[in-house]
Order: C-alpha cells, then structure tokens, then sequence
C-alpha cells in the first residue's frame, strides 16, 4: 500500500507529475487508438524507408521507393557556412544549446502570447520532426483528432518526444544536414540543393551570405517570400535574416550594409533532369495510382505504402535485354543510313531547314533566356553553341563528352525510341512494362503517354467490323484499285490507297490471306463495305479509347493511338471477346502489411465468342498464309518447338515514320512501338523502316528468351480451339502460289482446322 502525502502541494505536484509521465507514455503507445502513430526509433534511425512507399514485383522483390525529400542529399561539408549562420540566427538560436526541445524558448513564448505578442518556439529539431515524420498527418492523428485544443496539445508533445528521439540518434550536424536536405521550398522543390540550382543556378556551398539569407527567410512562408513570384517580400525577409546574422555575431557591420543593399540575382537557367535514377515502371505505377491515391487521401511519397504490381520480374529482363540487343542494332542501322547527313526531313525528304531553331523553342529554359538576354537572338544563341563538359548516352554506356546545347539537340533526335508492353488476358495482368531506352535519358514513356499512328497493326478492327456483320474469313475481293468518296469537314474528299509495294495483282484474295499480307486495297473495300464510323465504334469497342477520326484512312492506322491501348484491343481476341481493364497493381498495403486495397480482373462482353476467336484464326494468317507480314519470326528457332502457334500484326506508318509490331501466342498479347520521337526523323525505305524490320524483331528475341526459361510459366502451344460452334466458314482452300513468286520472306501453312494442326510447310527457296 501506498502511504498518502500529506503536504498538498508535494501531493498535487506528484499527482502532475504522474499524470505528465502517464500522458506521455499514453501518446507514445497510442492508448486505445487515441493519439495515433508515433514513429519508433527504428523510424528515426532509416526516416527515409519509413515514410517512403515501396513497389514490388509480381514476386516480391523490390523494384524502387517513392520519397518526396531531395533525390540527391547534399552532406554537411558541402553546405556554405552562411545558410547554417543564417538559419541557426533566425530558426533557433538555442540550437546548439537543447536537446530537441528548448523549454526556456517554449515558457516565454507563452509569456508573450499572454501579452498578445506571437512567438515560435518550434526548434530545428521540432520542425524536422514535423517536416519527417508527418506528426500532425494521417496515420499520425488518433481519435483524439476529433477533440480540438487537446488534438494540439497532442501533436506538440508528439513533437516533443520525436524531436528527443531524433537528438538521442543523431548529433547536431547530422540533425542540419538532414534539416536542410528536406526542408520544402514552394514549387516542389525539397531541400536545400534543388532549391540554390532552381533559384540562383548555384551549389549550396558557393551561396554568399545575402544568397542563404534569401533561401533561410523563404522557410516561414515558401510562397510569401518566393523571389520568383513575390520579389519584394523576399527582399525584405531576406534583409530581416541578415539582421539576425548581424545580431548574434555571423555578419559583420559592414558586409551586413553591402548585402542589404543589393538586389536578389535570380538565375533560372538550371533545367532540373527529373528522371534522373528513375524508371519507366515506377513511374508508370505512381500514374496509375494517382487517382485511387487522390480517392482514398494517401500521399505515396510520404505514407508508407507497399505496392505489389504484376510484373513478372524474368519477362520483363528478357524484355529489356531483347529491347536492348535489336534497338543498338536498330541505331547502328540507322545512323549508316544518313551517316553526316541531318536526318529531318519534310513530306518530300527536303531537310528542315529551322529544324534546330524550333527544338530549341520548344525547350522551357528557351523562354527564361529571352528575358534574361532581353530577347536578344544573337546572345541566345550563343548560349546554345557554347560548348560544356557533359554526359550522354550510347548504347555503349554513358560517355564524358565536350558537347554544345545544339550538338545535344542534333545528337539526341537521330536516337531511335521503343515502348513494349505485354499482358496476359486471361487474368489483366500486364506483365512487362518497357517505356523507352533509357529513363535517365528520355523520360517521355513510349507505352502510355506517347501516341503515335498504328499504321497496319490498326487492320485487325476492320476486318472484325466485317466478321461480327456477315462476312467470313474465307469471303474474297481483288487486290485493284480503289477510290472512295466521303465528305470530311464539310468537303468532299476522294481516298485512293496504294499497296504498300504500290502495285495490284488484280488477284481474289481472301479476308484472311488478304489481312495476313496486309493488302491495303483490300482492306479499303473491307472498310467501305463495313463503313469506317462503324470500325471506329468496334475499336473503341475492344480498348482503344483515343479519339479516332472515322474516315477511310481509319483502317489503315491513320490516328494516333497508344501501345497501352493496342494491347488491351488485341487482348479481346485472346479473352473470348471480353474486353478487360489492365492490372499494373494488385495489392496495395501499409508499412504493417494491413491490406488497403485489392485489384481485380474486370471484364466486360464486347464481341461473341465466336467473332473472338475468327480474329485469332485470321491473326495466324500473318505466319501461314503467303506472303504474310510475320514471317520473319521463322528466323527464331527457339519459336517453333512443340508445334508453336504465333499470330501478329505488322504495321508501318507512311514515310516509314512508325514502326509496330503486335503479337499473340497463346497465353500472351504483346504491343512494340519504334520510331524516333520527332516524326520527321525516320528510316526511307520498307527494307529497313517498317515494322517488320524493327518493332518484330525485339517480339520474335523477347519470346526466344520467355520459351527457353523452363521456369518462365509459359510455353509454346497452339492457340485455343474453338470456344464455341463456329458457324462461319473459315476452313478456306489455301491458296497455291508458284514459289518462284513469292517474297523471300513468304511461307504457306495450310492448317488442319478440325484438329488446330499444321498440314505441311511449304517454303520457298531463297
């Protein structure tokens, strides 16, 4: 038993004391869920992994983390000594002197704001525990968030005991080192370097002191004291902190009435590089998260996510080596083609002559140059000759080279650019993610955010307009001139595709054979038998979810359209005619595991089942009827084992500008983009630009590698059999051709369709 104190005021401040230890260990445990989270010292020890989001692959291995403080954390040694003067002389004087918590600052701050005064008493070590660790934010409020006054009082002590954790891990340096590599400045900018490069052009260790007085006053307001947006109010703060350099002995009386005096000397020419040690795919996964983080009031730079994406980690390094191993030889290719020449060129293969003047409009440093040189030509364009030391890249590896901003320009637009996807249908789950070449480089992602025109991979949706409206797969037209009228923005208009070799066989073909060897004359009568609006509504339809402009040229691939969308369309065909909406997630949970959120497979009937896999059979015509566009993919061995079934689409945009290549297999639906990102950069004739030559390449290589990992979980086959009665003929005669009029690339496969097997091959001498 506990004996009672009988002095009341030994008792009452026992009974304080007890209360304060018991109220504080109450915070600190989270008692019943009233405070929230408090983080650990485990926290404090790693702060960047216990706030930062994390994303994996299909797998469990990590693929990167999203964290919103500086990319690149300048270390204590390489910051001037004026921004620690500045903002120890104006944030807390007393830095050096407490240990997180400054109870003397804390006391007569309350004095003065009973006096009607407001004064801070948040100490550096406070407000990185706030900045940190989000100590007034989500996870971080309890129950008692609900109460106001005590929720405040709450959030003080949470920063008081984190403040004191902080100062038991970390000595003073380390505590401004990690200050000031977080701290936010407006504009999304978060630490002290980006902020000296975006606002003075500057490293933080070459700040003068009137420089750091700037960027320390900007601290109590980011937006207020903006010398960008607010130059007279940062002037004045910034005056305000040289004053209290001056006063607590970091300034001298007479640099103080130099710096005071000046103007703030903005240099905005610094052109941030975003991307820098990024990825395609983690940045693909943050976009694709936006709108359920926004939904649900998570920040993913800043909660702690686990986020478990479908990637299927083997698929998608086979994927990036055979992206890699085709587009160096691509390049290699390319540049032998124009060798010294300047590959931009107009409609008629004239070089562009202001081609170099509009790259460098277009580029966001361009308009801060015509205000800094008074939009003086002359200088702005000695800016772009000057010459500078800088890193590029080749498909050798990074290179140190002497290059002016207009060499970096003539260099960087003749690099060839891909974007390759691949998804399973039967489940959504996309499966390989590849943007572009590189991501430090090109930031711009090739699957989804660029668009660019389908060419003869868009063939597919008229042929399945025709198939799900009468049509057979067997029905026959003449390759033979065509000419349709229809009215376009209010003129008549007159269309006449030529063939992509510009000749006419005048032979019956059918929709098959006419579809596998990509026959445009054929496709156009297609389109006028099906009308074009009604082709535009079926690839909506199936994914396509571009704005596409229903004219004739429709079928030939004249919009633009995204690899993201063609390889959600083609999946269609492979999920019995259910349209699905592609999986890059599936499982999103908090740092604890506790799940969040689940994605699962959504589907919607779009075409019939027979219509679905009609496509599947005329698909396969690229590979078995003569002539057909994909039978290149024979020059890959490790394809045709255990009587594999491939079935794809070429395609080629006019000048040679785009190339695609979409392939099936049985388990998988893969999307391939080429081209050069300024459409006036490309190949000039079919043998080295079209899609045949450079977007199937990189699928027949990719599949290769998928097909000899036994491990992979997918394996050659034949594709499905009939999901249901096929009502349609589609059992055509095989057309006989003399082989000595073939192609060179041309191969016939007559197909026993009773039993989905190969009757023979007949190939072509070469």
């Amino acid at each position: 038993m506990f004996r009672r104190i009988k002095n009341k005021f030994v008792r009452f401040t026992a009974i304080l004391l007890y209360s304060i230890v018991l109220f504080f260990c109450s915070i600190e445990l989270n008692f019943l869920g009233l405070f929230g989270y408090s983080p650990d010292m485990q926290d404090i020890k790693k702060p960047y992994l216990s706030l930062s989001s994390e994303v994996y692959y299909a797998d469990g291995t990590l693929i990167g983390r999203y964290y919103k403080e500086n990319r690149s954390p300048v270390d204590y040694k390489d910051i001037s000594p004026n921004i620690i003067n500045a903002l120890v002389s104006t944030e807390d004087i007393r830095f050096y002197k407490h240990h997180g918590v400054d109870f003397y600052s804390f006391f007569t701050s309350l004095i003065s704001t009973a006096k009607g005064g407001k004064r801070g008493a948040s100490t550096i070590t406070q407000q990185l525990a706030k900045n940190l660790f989000e100590t007034r934010k989500k996870k971080s409020q309890g129950l008692i968030k609900h109460v106001p006054f005590i929720r405040q009082l709450v959030y003080k002590c949470k920063e008081w005991l984190t403040a004191l954790k902080i100062e038991h891990v970390y000595n003073k340096q380390q505590i401004l080192t990690l200050y000031l590599n977080t701290v936010p400045f407006g504009n999304n900018s978060f630490g002290i370097k980006t902020a000296s490069l975006k606002i003075f052009n500057k490293a933080p260790s070459n700040l003068d002191p009137a420089e750091a007085a700037t960027l320390v006053g900007m601290l109590k307001a980011t937006s207020t004291y903006n010398p960008i947006s607010n130059p007279k109010r940062s002037l004045e703060r910034r005056n305000v902190v040289l004053g209290q350099m001056l006063k607590y002995g970091h300034l001298k009386k007479g640099d103080y009435n130099k710096y005071i005096e000046l103007p703030i000397k903005l240099d905005l020419s610094y052109v941030e590089h975003v991307g820098q040690g990024d990825s395609y795919l983690r940045q693909a996964v943050e976009r694709w998260l936006k709108k359920w983080c926004h939904d649900n009031d998570y920040d993913l730079y800043q909660d702690g996510l686990k986020i478990y994406t479908t990637i299927d980690p083997h698929l998608q390094q086979y994927a990036e080596e055979a992206v890699a191993e085709k587009m160096k030889m691509l390049q290699k290719r390319f540049d032998n083609l124009w060798g010294k020449k300047n590959p931009w060129r107009d409609s008629n293969g004239d070089e562009i002559k202001d081609f170099l003047l509009k790259a460098e409009q277009h580029l966001p440093i361009y308009s801060l140059l015509q205000k800094k040189y008074n939009y003086n030509e002359r200088l702005i364009n000695q800016y772009f000759e000057k010459p500078k030391r800088m890193k590029i890249f080749t498909w050798n590896g990074e290179k140190d080279t002497t290059f002016s901003s207009a060499d970096s320009i003539r260099y960087y637009t003749r690099i060839l650019n891909t974007g390759m996807m691949t998804i399973e249908p039967s489940t959504a789950k996309i499966k390989v993610w590849i943007g572009g070449i590189n991501h430090n480089y090109f930031n711009y992602d090739h699957v989804n955010q660029s668009k660019r025109q389908a060419g003869s991979t868009f063939k597919p949706f008229a042929y399945l307009t025709a198939l799900d409206n009468g049509f057979s797969p067997c029905d026959k037209f003449v390759d033979k001139p065509v000419s349709i009228k229809y009215i376009d923005e209010g003129k008549e208009q007159v269309w006449e595709p030529k063939n992509a070799d510009f000749k006419f066989s005048n032979q019956e073909m059918s929709l098959r054979w006419a579809m596998g060897k990509s026959v445009n004359s054929i496709t156009a009568q297609v389109t006028e038998a099906v009308g074009w609006d009604k082709i535009v509504q079926y690839a909506h339809k199936c994914g396509i979810e571009s704005q596409l402009k229903a004219v004739p040229s429709v079928s030939l691939g004249s919009n633009d359209v995204s690899v993201y969308e063609m390889v959600r369309a083609y999946s269609t065909f492979l999920n019995k005619g259910e349209k699905i909406t592609p999986l890059l997630v599936t499982k999103i949970t908090d740092q604890n595991g506790v799940v969040l959120d689940e994605f699962e497979l959504k589907k919607e009937r779009v075409i019939s089942e027979e219509t679905a896999w009609l496509m599947l059979y005329m698909f396969r015509g690229g590979m078995e009827e003569p002539g057909g566009t994909s039978q290149a993919l024979w020059e890959y061995p490790g394809l045709w084992k255990k009587d594999n079934q491939i079935g794809g689409k070429t395609g080629t945009s006019s000048g040679y500008v785009d190339g695609w290549y979409m392939g099936i297999t049985k388990d998988l639906v893969t999307g391939i983009w080429v081209g050069a990102d300024d459409r006036s950069v490309h190949f000039t004739t079919s043998e080295t630009g079209e899609g045949s030559h450079t977007a199937l390449p990189i699928f027949g290589a990719f599949m290769e590698k998928v097909y000899a990992d036994k491990n992979s979980g997918y394996t050659p086959g034949l594709f499905p059999k009939p999901w249901v009665k096929i009502t349609k003929k589609y059992d055509c005669p095989s057309p006989r051709v003399k082989t000595d009029t073939l192609d060179k690339d041309s191969l016939l496969v007559p197909l026993d369709t009773a039993n989905n097997q190969p009757k023979e091959n007949l190939v072509p001498n070469k």
